[in-house]
């Protein structure tokens, strides 16, 4: 194992002790973006970065504190302030490994919570001007979360799920990868229940 792989092992397991939900969140995350990113002709480098993006798209959240992170119900305003710097916090992280792939990684994760109407956060990115890699983990992470049991909702089923996406589809996603998404949901083993 290189000094890479350890470095970015290290990462992941701290993840893994910090929340377990969120541990495997990204690991179906990155499941299912490795799967839009073949569909989508992504090169084995972009492959390999959005591969560790999507596994640490939520790495900021190990500085959240469990008040806000642990929470069990919706959160208020100044909660959801807190919450959101976790895309920020999770470049930070990232950045302070040198390395040129981790900086790409960490450009992901910067972006994967911004909309291509603008209205996404932490940057107000619109449109293209959102890394294609950070605009495929925005769609998969919404899907899995909607898809999954959260402490505010219960799980969705694979039909609300992609309704959901489709009506958010011009606000905050980009149309042709929720299309290949579409495609590749039907077929993957990350696909949820069906009511």
């Amino acid at each position: 194992m290189n000094d890479l792989a350890r470095e970015a092992a290290a990462v992941i397991r701290a993840l893994r002790e910090r929340d377990q939900n969120t541990s495997a969140h990204c690991g179906r995350t990155c499941a299912l973006s490795v799967e839009t990113g073949k569909a989508c002709g992504l090169s084995s480098s972009d492959l390999a970065t959005l591969k560790l993006a999507a596994e640490l798209h939520d790495i900021g959240k190990i500085g959240i504190p469990d008040r806000v992170l642990l929470k069990p119900g919706r959160l208020d305003d100044e909660e959801m302030r807190i919450m959101r710097t976790h895309a920020r916090r999770g470049h930070d992280i990232l950045v302070s490994i040198a390395d040129d792939q981790i900086a790409a990684v960490a450009t992901v994760v910067l972006h994967h919570h911004e909309a291509v109407d603008g209205n996404g956060y932490p940057d107000g990115l619109k449109g293209e001007a959102i890394p294609v890699l950070s605009r495929i983990v925005s769609i998969v992470d919404s899907y899995d979360a909607i898809a999954t049991v959260r402490p505010y909702h219960k799980a969705k089923s694979h039909a609300d799920v992609m309704r959901m996406l489709f009506e958010g589809e011009a606000r905050k996603f980009d149309a042709q990868v929720l299309t290949t998404f579409e495609k590749v949901i039907q077929q993957s083993a990350c696909r949820a229940a069906s009511p």
